[in-house]
């Protein structure tokens, strides 16, 4: 299985690499984490907010692994605390399924890709940076692998 985080932005501060590179590394091969970063939709083109996360979907979709379990990241989403989100892992592992979890823009993710996810999951009831939700993303799954295979990282 792999969890493959689809973000839109790019060119992230150095901060968010680094994080991002250790918490990707610790993964084991069968629960592999993968980013794929989608080239977000200019704001000075004139568009509208819709047509702009309407542009940003088709990349995000283009992105998409065929038969992938869909997770958009949104704030209305399940609230899960750390231990059910291993739970959730651990289900998701079972199914072999790829699991996408998809990161909007500035503006967040189009309605009609929402409604193609199996769920939705919120990180937090405060509102995060992007760059800080890859991070917070690649640890918390890191944390969930580790409270699954009752690896020593989290200490409960």
């Amino acid at each position: 299985m792999k969890l493959i985080i689809v973000a839109v932005g790019m060119r992230m501060p150095d901060w968010v690499e680094t994080a991002w590179r250790d918490y990707s590394r610790r993964m084991p091969p069968d629960c592999a984490l993968e980013l794929k970063e989608i080239k977000p939709e200019p704001r000075t083109s004139g568009k509208t907010p819709a047509q702009m996360m309407q542009a940003e979907a088709r990349r995000i979709e283009a992105a998409i692994p065929a038969h992938a379990m869909r997770i958009a990241l949104d704030e209305h989403g399940k609230d899960l605390d750390t231990m059910g989100l291993s739970r959730e892992l651990e289900g998701w592992r079972g199914s072999g399924q790829d699991i996408v979890f998809l990161i909007g823009g500035p503006d967040g993710l189009d309605a009609t890709l929402k409604r193609s996810c199996t769920s939705r999951l919120r990180l937090s009831s405060l509102t995060l940076p992007h760059p800080m939700v890859r991070v917070v993303l690649a640890e918390q799954l890191y944390r969930a692998w580790a409270i699954m295979t009752g690896h020593p990282y989290h200490r409960a």
